[in-house]
């Protein structure tokens, strides 16, 4: 008897599971056919709207600034008042403004003394201090 049940398990299992791959492949199937029927739907609606000619007109003068004979349009390019336009923003730092930054030294600078460095990790006491410009002297 439990020979029986071994070998109806044997034989059902795999059938079960194929079931069961084949229902989800299925349910995958169906959710890609609603996503696309909702974007047929949306197109078809967009394309109903491209025949009425009251939405091509608003949508040509929007875009493509159209306009009926006789009319005149005018554009205007600032319209706002000179208190609500923000001027140039004010610096953060007077000294990060005025100092010239040598952005391809400091990374060539700090790959070499990556290269060459004996440890992998800095000591707590050494602390990064930017090598000064060639053109700063030092008070020595």
């Amino acid at each position: 008897m439990l020979g029986l049940v071994v070998l109806g398990a044997f034989i059902l299992v795999p059938s079960a599971s194929g079931y069961i791959d084949m229902r989800q492949q299925i349910a995958q199937a169906e959710q890609r056919v609603s996503v696309t029927q909702d974007e047929i739907a949306a197109l078809e609606r967009e394309r109903e709207r491209w025949q009425d000619p009251v939405y091509v007109m608003s949508e040509a003068r929007e875009r493509l600034y159209y306009t009926l004979p006789g009319e005149i349009v005018y554009l205007v390019e600032d319209d706002l008042p000179e208190d609500d336009v923000e001027g140039d923003p004010e610096p953060i730092d007077a000294e990060a403004e005025e100092r010239e930054h040598d952005w391809m030294g400091t990374t060539v600078r700090s790959i070499v003394q990556a290269g060459l460095a004996k440890e992998a990790v800095a000591d707590e006491d050494s602390v990064f201090q930017p090598t000064p410009d060639p053109g700063e002297t030092s008070g020595d």
